[in-house]
């Protein structure tokens, strides 16, 4: 397959990328002298396309709440009664893989025998194997894992805020789905979803490490079948702007109190715009309560928040929030100190020079993540998953400005579009 070359000055990076035959998109990005080589094969395939419509249909369809999740353990499984984690220890290879809310994806890791695990790796995505008994097995396993989740206070507190962000967008729903959902899922449920969203042109393979392009290009020219692709039509509810509810409680098995305060970003964004987006929210939430904020030190030494308290973006093509939490036996006093903190730089606005200190720590943080080939390979297949070229953004990061940060403020962080979800202890 052809392929093209491209060297990013501000990154001191090239990489290579091409199209297959059937619409996949290919990323190579060598580093030389590299003992670990790392790829990733991703789907845009995540926990919040419940509802979309077939390929070579024209009505929509829904499917039950996980199946994106469920779909990805089955994918292990082989017809002749193998796991595909067998084929990669046979070769010292650390393989595993992850569901998002947004995508689905496959990868390994390895520092001999690349050409196999490579092949291994785009060769089981593309042999599905579902029968009504091994689906059943699966239901009692992922079963058994959403329990588990149910007693971790962390999960508990953070998909209960977003149930208090979000009403209808399905990003409220936990990625695993519920012990009733997974049960509505069969054969022809994942068939459907598998020969849509896994069909090539809605995939992205990334590949880091010292290994020639050509190899991995030649390996992908070989290995991908030509079938049925195309562009996928994702369906997604109509949110309103307003929070679900203000306030969400719980109690789970946690040694301390713990809240997240969530704040929901109704500007949705797309391309470079989406880059800027993450990236000025990114900034925001460091700026207002990162570890070198003078919140962050204030409310450290008073005994408010402690070392687990930290910040969080979450920035897709169909939702962004951000939050902020931790361990707080004071929820609603934490929750007031973050709004002022906010209402204060609304009203002085950012000072120039911890912008500029912040921004260039923001940036360093970046280029340094391009030392280690798992951050690379995941930067790499995400952004493109998302249809953002994530090449681009040490030159949107250096666009942004003060008056970018001012703007996402007052979209974002104020009280009518922040929740609150506190997880106690059970009572003794």
């Amino acid at each position: 397959m052809n392929y093209s070359k491209r060297y990013i000055e501000s990154l001191d990076e090239t990489i290579y990328e091409g199209v297959h035959s059937t619409g996949l998109r290919v990323y190579v990005i060598p580093k030389k002298g590299y003992s670990k080589t790392y790829a990733i094969y991703g789907t845009k395939f995540g926990s919040v396309n419940n509802r979309f419509v077939p390929l070579g249909t024209d009505a929509d369809i829904t499917v039950p709440d996980g199946v994106a999740h469920f779909l990805e353990h089955k994918m292990f499984e082989q017809p002749d009664g193998s796991n595909a984690f067998d084929t990669f220890s046979k070769y010292g290879a650390n393989a595993n893989a992850f569901t998002s809310f947004t995508n689905t994806c496959y990868l390994f890791s390895c520092t001999n025998y690349f050409k196999e695990c490579f092949t291994h790796l785009l060769s089981y995505v593309q042999q599905p194997y579902f029968t009504d008994e091994n689906i059943k097995k699966e239901q009692g396993i992922i079963g058994q894992e959403i329990k588990m989740y149910d007693d971790d206070g962390e999960w508990v507190v953070e998909f209960n805020m977003l149930k208090a962000l979000y009403s209808q967008n399905p990003v409220r729903i936990d990625i695993a789905g519920t012990v009733e959902s997974i049960s509505e899922i069969d054969t022809d449920v994942l068939y459907n979803c598998y020969n849509t969203y896994y069909n090539p042109a809605n995939m992205v393979v990334a590949v880091s490490g010292d290994i020639d392009p050509q190899i991995v290009f030649d390996l992908v020219e070989q290995t991908v079948k030509n079938r049925q692709n195309g562009k996928v039509t994702s369906i997604y509810p109509d949110e309103p702007e307003a929070v679900a509810q203000k306030y969400i409680e719980a109690r789970s098995s946690v040694a301390k109190t713990i809240c997240n305060i969530g704040f929901k970003d109704n500007y949705l964004k797309t391309g470079d715009e989406l880059i800027k987006r993450e990236a000025v929210l990114k900034l925001i939430v460091n700026i207002l309560a990162g570890k070198s904020s003078d919140f962050y030190r204030e409310n450290y030494e008073s005994g408010l928040i402690n070392d687990t308290f930290g910040t969080d973006v979450m920035t897709e093509l169909p939702f962004s929030c951000i939050s902020f939490g931790g361990e707080c036996e004071e929820p609603k006093l934490l929750k007031e100190k973050i709004l002022a903190s906010a209402d204060k730089y609304r009203t002085q606005g950012f000072n120039k020079d911890e912008f500029e200190r912040i921004k260039r720590s923001f940036f360093g943080s970046f280029i340094r993540s391009f030392n280690n080939v798992e951050t690379i390979g995941n930067l790499i297949c995400r952004n493109f998953l998302s249809d953002v070229d994530i090449t681009r953004f040490p030159k949107i990061c250096q666009s942004i400005t003060e008056e970018d940060l001012s703007r996402a403020l007052n979209e974002v962080v104020t009280e009518e579009n922040c929740v609150l979800s506190v997880v106690l202890p059970f009572e003794k």
